[in-house]
């Protein structure tokens, strides 16, 4: 029968074979070594004839995975530097500090885990003392991802330097008091020290290949050398299955970000059991990451296993760990020696002489101890690997124990991430094994003592030394004492006061013709970095690509196509535009990493990120979320926005309620501007805010969303008189009256109605003023409600105002005082949008808007679908007042017949 798997003749045929004779000798040597060696042998000699060509540079496909071994043998590993034994105690009294604070705060139900720093705490340790670079050292230091379930270590740690005391330890996940400490990586709840929030497992890895990616953007671009940071991210075998974990290691690699460093704790355990039960989820994630272009390092083994290696003359012991699922894996680790001789070394006759070689306490030694990820000299030598490497990232796959030196209750159980406390039984097993001077006196009625050598002692003073050689204290967030941004020149924005005339123009295209007016600005211009998802030419954008350029750390080594247009694809090392690919979760890392950079770096950045507004908040709010925590600051312009606006595109395109999804994010300013100057405004406004001279008890820590549309139409000049920039800014102001519009209404005393209008559909709510005027004698005042959002937060502050005794007016309220009629409230976006101010209307009250699914077909039909088109306002508005009986009700009745609705 022939073999499926064998190469065929026409497969050949694609690679001549210019001797013949040379390669059937090649394959009679194999075929020999597999007959007289066994196929084993035959296999070890090509996966190491394989190895050889690889770093020879021969090019030929990579080899996915290798043995189930480290990467760095024992021979191989340099001296681990500084004094080994002051850093296992340093470690000792951080693993007991981690435990006791979550212990000591399950009697108040907040939670917290204890396995996760169990099993990681010499992947951290490793690199606080001996790699991870502080604040002070060149560029801006090196940036941590700290795994969100390991925080308490880091506490702990932070506790041991002096930076954190008994009281803020005792209030570990109980903030409201003072002196808390949030549960995971939360730089809004703990500025000082958390600079990345990550529990929100998937986006660490991810965010972390971005900001990598954005350190060489600005080294390119001159902006800041920060050439000497290096990005660390600490993950979690069971987080790669999160699909932002590996969204982007092709481009890690394709840029050679060899300034990046994964680290994954392969303590084959997730939430709820083994990550890879059946499987070995190492080998997985090293063929994934080879496969992408990545540097790998895998650290598996601790010195407990150099003897058996040697022993292995054969090979068996390799062949069965490479063999050996997971799940069994776990399972040696909490079985007697008698069990592992029969079920692990029983397997095979060689392995079975071997077991008789080795004692009970040296099976138990390496099953249940000696892991590489819990040895400094392993973790030390797969660091030191990692940064010395050059010209892609590094990932290093460290096998670690989950609950190690947690006792026997913990290590390896599939219910230890639920576990938050341990007995006080437990800990004084704990504290033998770790050789802590903690007596049992020191239990006073049932409670773990926490536990601290002193401040002048040898831990502390190494461990304060090692960091100050190190740049400083880590992790730590910097808020640098930056100069606030000249604001641009006047010109840039009032260029839009006068209107377009008879040109119509879409707000999209007002907004890219502002960002080209201020990239230009000598003072602030370099700073902008517009991000794009592969849509610049869909947004207008593509005139900038020449003046910026796109940013490629390669250039451009290649002729473009267009290279004879005026527009053409230009892409360059110190390119600005950061232009993602279609990937909007690629380009919302970018933002992060953008829009951070006055405290990451100490430089100032102004991120905008443009995008189709269906594709941001419903797709990436979580990264939203993220960047709210990180405290953030710039521009995200949804594009194309609104359910009717985007002609043909239909259901999955039509965006009828980002607002809402946008509304949730306490450190988003959601605006819905529905004019060119209003666009400059809200612009103008958020540069002051956010970059320039802040109000007093304005915080700068925001982000502005901006919906902007497609649908070209008239833009009007500003309107004249006070107050109208206050409007545009707090959400509401009159653009006109029926009278200032030059309406007449017949009777002098003629109904009264509001419309409020937001984004295209003031446009609606313009033509249903003028209808309403000239055939039902109704006379409409227009009111342009730039930020829905922003009203309902500027009453929501105004209530709670009033519950503390003062007397405050919510914005909404004051600005339609006196406003004659009911309101009537119009949006592109569902009817929830607009109904966020009803409750504080003083006027009787209704909305229209686009609920439901959207539909493919034109504006004007997908309009009169949905019920917001003019006619549709007009006879909503009929109805309104007809229930007030200001008009008759059979005119609601003839305008429905009228229209054809």
């Amino acid at each position: 029968m022939t073999d499926p798997n064998a190469i065929q003749p026409s497969e050949l045929d694609q690679l001549p074979d210019r001797d013949p004779e040379e390669t059937a000798e090649w394959q009679a040597s194999l075929d020999a070594v597999a007959k007289a060696a066994g196929p084993h042998r035959a296999a070890y000699l090509m996966r190491r004839t394989l190895e050889r060509a690889e770093g020879n540079g021969i090019a030929l496909p990579k080899l996915l995975e290798t043995d189930y071994v480290n990467t760095i043998p024992t021979s191989a590993e340099p001296g681990l530097p500084g004094d080994p034994e002051l850093e296992a105690r340093i470690t000792a009294w951080n693993r007991w500090n981690a435990a006791a604070m979550v212990t000591r705060g399950s009697k108040y139900g907040v939670g917290g885990h204890i396995a996760t720093f169990a099993s990681a705490a010499w992947l951290y340790e490793t690199g606080f003392n001996h790699f991870f670079k502080g604040k002070e050292a060149d560029g801006s230091g090196d940036q941590l991802y700290i795994q969100g379930h390991a925080s308490p270590g880091i506490y702990a740690r932070a506790f041991l330097d002096g930076r954190l005391n008994e009281a803020h330890l005792d209030n570990f996940r109980r903030e409201s008091g003072g002196n808390g400490l949030p549960s995971y990586p939360h730089p809004r709840r703990l500025p000082w020290l958390w600079e990345f929030p990550t529990v929100s497992m998937g986006l660490g890895p991810l965010s972390a290949i971005y900001q990598a990616r954005f350190n060489r953007y600005l080294t390119n671009r001159g902006i800041k050398d920060v050439s000497a940071s290096h990005v660390w991210a600490f993950l979690g075998d069971g987080e790669m299955d999160e699909p932002e974990s590996t969204a982007a290691l092709a481009l890690a690699s394709r840029e050679g970000l060899d300034n990046l460093t994964f680290v994954i704790n392969c303590n084959l355990q997730r939430l709820d059991g083994p990550v890879r039960a059946n499987f070995k989820i190492v080998q997985e994630l090293e063929a994934q990451f080879r496969g992408a272009g990545w540097n790998v390092i895998k650290t598996l083994w601790g010195s407990a296993w150099d003897e058996l290696f040697q022993l292995d003359t054969t090979g068996a012991l390799v062949r069965r760990l490479r063999e050996v699922p997971d799940a069994q894996v776990q399972t040696y680790q909490t079985r007697d020696a008698a069990y592992i001789r029969q079920d692990f070394f029983g397997k095979d006759p060689a392995l079975a002489e071997m077991a008789k070689l080795l004692s009970d306490d040296k099976i138990l030694e390496c099953f249940h101890l000696s892991r590489g990820g819990h040895e400094a000299r392993k973790v030390y030598a797969a660091y030191k690997a990692a940064v010395e490497f050059k010209g892609a990232p590094t990932v290093i796959l460290a096998q670690t124990v989950k609950g190690h030196t947690l006792g026997e209750g913990f290590a390896s159980k599939n219910a230890n991430h639920q576990m938050k406390k341990l007995t006080v039984d437990e800990f004084k097993t704990m504290r033998d094994l770790l050789e802590l001077p903690i007596s049992d006196g020191d239990f006073v009625d049932g409670v773990v003592p926490y536990g601290h050598p002193g401040a002048d002692s040898p831990e502390v003073r190494y461990l304060q030394e090692r960091r100050a050689a190190l740049g400083g204290p880590a992790p730590a967030r910097r808020t640098h004492p930056l100069a606030p941004l000249p604001a641009p020149a006047e010109k840039a924005f009032a260029s839009f006061d006068k209107g377009s005339g008879s040109q119509n123009v879409a707000t999209t295209m007002a907004f890219v013709r502002l960002v080209k007016d201020l990239v230009r600005d000598k003072e602030t211009g370099k700073r902008w970095v517009p991000i794009v998802p592969d849509e610049a030419r869909t947004f207008g954008m593509e005139s900038l690509f020449p003046s910026l350029g796109i940013y490629s750390p390669k250039g451009q080594t290649y002729e473009p196509v267009d290279r004879d247009q005026l527009m053409y694809y230009k892409e360059a090392k110190n390119g600005q535009i950061l232009n993602e690919g279609i990937t909007e979760a690629g380009s919302m890392a970018d933002f992060i990493a953008a829009s951070t950079a006055y405290s990451t770096h100490g430089e100032a950045m102004i991120p905008f990120y443009i995008f189709y507004s269906m594709f941001g908040w419903q797709r990436t709010a979580d990264q939203m979320w993220q960047l709210g925590d990180q405290l953030g600051r710039g521009f995200l312009v949804g594009a194309t926005a609104g359910r009717t606006t985007l002609t043909g595109e239909g259901l999955q395109h039509a965006d009828g309620h980002s607002p809402v999804i946008a509304a949730t994010n306490p450190a988003s300013l959601t605006y819905d501007p529905a004019f060119a100057y209003e666009v400059a405004t809200i612009v103008k406004d958020g540069l002051r805010r956010m970059y320039g001279e802040a109000a007093p008890g304005e915080d700068p820590n925001v982000f502005y969303y901006l919906t902007v549309y497609n649908e070209p139409l008239p833009q009007p000049a500003k309107p004249s008189g006070l107050g109208i920039d206050e409007g545009i800014v707090k959400g509401l102001y009159r653009f006109n009256t029926a009278e200032s519009a030059g309406l007449n209404v017949a009777a002098a005393n003629a109904p009264r109605i509001q419309l409020l209008g937001s984004g295209t559909a003031i446009h609606w709510a313009l033509k249903a003023q003028r209808l309403l005027a000239e055939e039902w004698g109704v006379a409409a005042d227009v009111w342009s409600a730039t930020s829905w959002t922003e009203l309902r937060r500027d009453a929501l502050e105004a209530d709670a105002a009033l519950l503390r005794g003062e007397e405050r007016v919510p914005y909404v309220r004051q600005a339609l005082h006196g406003a004659e009629g009911p309101v009537l409230a119009v949006s592109d976006y569902m009817r929830q949008v607009p109904d966020q101010i009803a409750q504080w209307v003083e006027q009787d009250w209704s909305s229209l808007g686009a609920d439901g699914f959207g539909l493919s077909d034109t504006r004007d039909a997908a309009r009169r679908h949905f019920g917001v088109d003019a006619e549709s306002i007009v006879v909503a508005a009929l109805a309104q007042l007809a229930r007030r009986g200001e008009v008759k009700a059979t005119a609601v009745k003839e305008a429905r017949e009228k229209y054809g609705l």
